[in-house]
């Protein structure tokens, strides 16, 4: 069973799928983050300011990410470096995802890429209020990654803005379920705990 969970920059899916990812062992809930699938820097595309778009799908190696999950549904170990080329003060590490009996993928493009989608068993999106999410984003993008202000709010309303609008908000109407971030989602994790240990049995 794949589990697919998406959500705008800075809706805090990052933050709810850790938490919820880490109640379970490796060998029930594995997770593997389209993240850790963008292309290497010089192989990004930039926009008319000569910026690199990584809110766009041609950002991410989707065909390494379904090599990995056959490799997954034949049992063997997936090795991936990583994601960290946009923040230089951060060393990357090796990401090991050993076969479990429910994944959970998360990414901004997985309902959107359509060989993706049709895996995906449980559609989530994590939602918040916009004002939220900017603001999510600056704290995020100044602290661990030391963006100028300026860079932030650029990237958000030519990049990410537009990203959410074209590869998220289409499929609203075939999600599963819609969690709110507006303020918290405890509740939201103890459902889904319940409902994946019923999936273990």
């Amino acid at each position: 069973m794949i589990i697919g969970i998406s959500g705008g920059s800075g809706s805090g899916k990052s933050t709810f799928i850790q938490e919820l990812r880490n109640r379970f062992d490796f060998s029930d809930l594995g997770l593997i983050s389209e993240d850790n699938y963008y292309k290497e820097w010089h192989l990004q595309s930039k926009d008319s300011r000569g910026v690199i778009n990584f809110d766009i799908p041609d950002a991410i190696d989707h065909e390494a990410l379904l090599k990995d999950l056959d490799l997954l549904k034949n049992n063997q170990i997936v090795a991936r470096k990583e994601y960290s080329f946009n923040n230089v003060q951060k060393e990357p590490q090796d990401i090991i995802v050993k076969p479990a009996k429910i994944y959970i993928i998360e990414g901004l493009f997985i309902f959107h890429n359509k060989a993706l989608s049709n895996l995906l068993n449980l559609k989530v999106l994590i939602h918040a209020k916009d004002e939220l999410k900017i603001i999510r984003r600056i704290k995020r993008d100044q602290n661990e990654r030391n963006y100028p202000i300026d860079d932030v709010l650029y990237r958000y309303q030519y990049h990410v803005g537009p990203a959410y609008d074209l590869y998220i908000r289409p499929y609203l109407e075939d999600m599963d379920i819609v969690i709110n971030n507006n303020t918290h989602f405890n509740a939201a994790i103890e459902l889904f705990e319940a409902w994946i240990r019923s999936k273990l049995g």
